[in-house]
This record gives C-alpha cells, structure tokens and sequence, in this order.
C-alpha cells in the first residue's frame, strides 16, 4: 500500500512537473528559448513593418511607412550550464543597437547567474516584445512611457526557475537611467524616464539600481507578473567631484532624481480567449529641486513626482471553433489609461494633455507559427483634447 501511494505521489508530482514546464513554455521570449535550446550555435530573430495614418475630417495627412526594426538573436552554448545570448537591432533601416548581451551560467538547479547588458524585468512588452506576441501594430503606449521599452542596462545577478512552486524570479544589480548627462535632463512628464535610457552604450554610473521580477506559472494558460525597480538616476556631475566641494556636491545632487517602481502584468490564455492587463505606478522624489535645475540648465523639465498606467486587453481567435482551421484570427479591444502627473511638486502645474487615455480595436491574424498581419484603429484623447486623434495602424511580424 505505501510503495502504491509513493508510485502515485510520484506519477502526480511529475505529471504536474510536466504541466508546470508546459505553461511555462508558452510565454517563454526569444532569449530563455536558445537558453533552453540543445544546440550549440542557435539563430532566431523578429522583424516588423508598419503603416500608419491620423485620420481627421478636416485635415489631409500623408501616411508614414515604416520598416520599424529588424532584429537578430545569437545565442551559444560554451557548456551544459555555460550559455551565451545576444539580440542586435535594426531600427528604421538605419539605427543599429545591441538589445540584450549576457553570459549565463547555472550554479544549481533554481540559480542561475547571469550578467551583461540586461532587459529591465518590468511588466511584458519590455521582455516579450517580437511582434507575434501581442495584438496590435504598435506596442501598448504605457510600455513607451511608464517602462520604456526597450528598457535595458549593464549588470549583473541571479535568475531561475523554482518548478514545484511554479514561479520564475529575476534580482540584478544594474547601471541606472541617466536623468542628466552635463548639459541634458532627461526626466520629465512627456516620456517619463525613457530618454534617459543609457542603453550599453558608454554609460556612466554614479550608483548602482536594483530591479526584480517573480512571475507564477502553476495554472495552465496564465502568467501573473509582479515587478519593482529601485534606486537613483545617474549624473555626469559626480565624475571627478571634488568631495569636500559643498557646493559641487549640492549642485549634482539636484540633478537626480530617486526612482521607485512597481508593475504589476498578467496573461491568460486558454480555448481561444486571450486576456492580458498591465498596471504601473513610479514615484520620483527630489523632483523639484531636479526641476529648478535643469530649467536654470536651460532645458526645463517638468518632472511629476509620480505617474501611473495601466491598460487591459480582450480577444477571441474566432476560427478556434474550426477544427481544421491553421491560422488565427484574433479580433481584440484595449483599453488604456495613464497619468504622468498624477500627484506634482509647488513649482509645477498639472498640465491635462500629460493625462489621457486609448481605445484599440483591431484584428490579428496569424498566417503560421512566426506569422502575422496586424491592423487596428487608435482613439486617442487626452483630458486637454475637445476631441479623439483617430490613427489607423497596419502592418507585418514575423519571428523565428
């Protein structure tokens, strides 16, 4: 009778093992996908091309045609633990960057240490951002804002898997966004923190930033996400700083701005039905005295001291009913919302075109794995607007 219940205990144990690493698979990016590949030299890649077009009933508007970006995954395997991975990008046939550049290497079976240029583990968009994995022609506008993708960074720290308990975790110490780089502030309420994306490229660290992720798996068809980001913004002006000058040292220190962030993201998909949101809150601290100096720089910033966004999204692959049916053709509806001055300092105004909210419409379809046309429809209105800027999008994904 006890070598039976064990025989059981076992069966149930790895047949949900099983189940666990399935659900895990389906939202798996390009990166954890040549981590987990066999082969030594593995290849993949993503690209898209866009249309898009304001409409409006008094005015005539060219559309913009876009090859958005082209890019290349490289991923090699120096050991069964020992494992390599680098994405390069092409934008608008003309801007080429490195995306994400780390080594792994697994200590046991739920640490792995991994370093290098990083993805900042914020909501989705920022991790799974190939054009197969969302609806819609553009990326979602809160991950250009509140998380802004392709947000990454130089550091360094652990990430693994932990299976019976169906939860992914990500902890790094990285280089931090730069919110003034000696002439530049970068902060401010139009684009939040993205301009001060230092992306690799001959960054500069005054102080180290901390950011996370814990990410449960363990019921089939759906991903929760809980993230945080922490730390200081990163100045030029700390580079070769006398220290016993007072007024260098206040003078830099009125060029950073404190950074607390939280995101909040799940994904549940199952008979067809496709449902995903997507929640951000940030708050800066020591905005007005970053404000006040980079309007006596001569580039005045209007730095909120905390922003908010969120969107939620719906769709249905309506040829699922046809049981012989390849392709999907997922018609879908999102809704988003944003504040990027949803509380302010005494020297700053709440401006209403910094608070506004879209309603997407569109269809996706997806010709093959790997495969999609994508076209939809922006109603984009802001509290100043008396009326909504309407946008038709279309355009073409592929990854491999």
């Amino acid at each position: 009778m006890k070598s039976t219940l064990l025989s059981l205990s076992i069966l149930f144990f790895s047949t949900n093992s099983f189940a666990q690493s399935v659900a895990n698979e389906n939202f798996q990016n390009t990166a954890e996908k040549i981590i987990n590949s066999d082969q030594n030299l593995s290849i993949g890649g993503y690209g898209e091309v866009h249309y898009n077009q304001t409409i409006s009933s008094s005015t005539r508007n060219n559309a913009t045609l876009d090859v958005h970006r082209m890019v290349l995954f490289f991923g090699y395997n120096f050991s069964k633990n020992t494992k390599f991975v680098t994405e390069v990008e092409m934008e608008y046939t003309k801007e080429l960057w490195v995306e994400q550049l780390f080594l792994q290497h697994k200590i046991n079976e739920y640490a792995s240490l991994r370093a290098g240029l990083l993805l900042i583990p914020m909501g989705i968009i920022n991790e799974h951002h190939e054009p197969t994995t969302f609806n819609g022609v553009e990326r979602p506008l809160i991950d250009n804002k509140l998380a802004p993708s392709t947000w990454r960074e130089i550091g360094l720290g652990l990430t693994g898997n932990i299976l019976p308990l169906s939860l992914k975790y990500q902890a790094y110490l990285i280089n931090g966004s730069s919110s003034y780089d000696g002439n530049t502030g970068f902060f401010n309420s139009d684009k939040g923190m993205r301009d001060g994306r230092q992306k690799g490229s001959k960054s500069y660290m005054s102080t180290p930033n901390f950011t996370g992720k814990i990410e449960y798996y363990g019921i089939r068809g759906l991903n929760i996400g809980f993230s945080g980001y922490v730390g200081n913004s990163q100045s030029k002006l700390y580079d070769k700083l006398d220290k016993s000058n007072t007024h260098l040292k206040a003078k830099a220190d009125s060029s950073v701005v404190g950074i607390s962030m939280i995101g909040l993201d799940s994904r549940y998909n199952i008979k067809g039905i496709e449902l995903r949101g997507q929640f951000y809150y940030t708050e800066f601290s020591n905005t007005k005295q970053y404000n006040q100096f980079t309007k006596k720089a001569d580039v005045h910033n209007n730095l909120a001291n905390s922003m908010l966004g969120y969107y939620v999204e719906a769709g249905y692959n309506v040829l699922r009913p046809f049981s012989k049916a390849k392709m999907e053709l997922i018609p879908f509806i999102r809704f988003q919302n944003y504040n990027m001055q949803l509380s302010v300092n005494d020297n700053l105004t709440v401006n209403n075109k910094y608070i506004g909210q879209i309603i997407t419409t569109g269809l996706t379809l997806k010709l093959a794995k790997g495969a999609v046309l994508k076209t939809d429809v922006d109603f984009a209105k802001t509290k100043a607007d008396a009326k909504s800027t309407i946008t038709l999008n279309a355009g073409l994904g592929i990854s491999f």
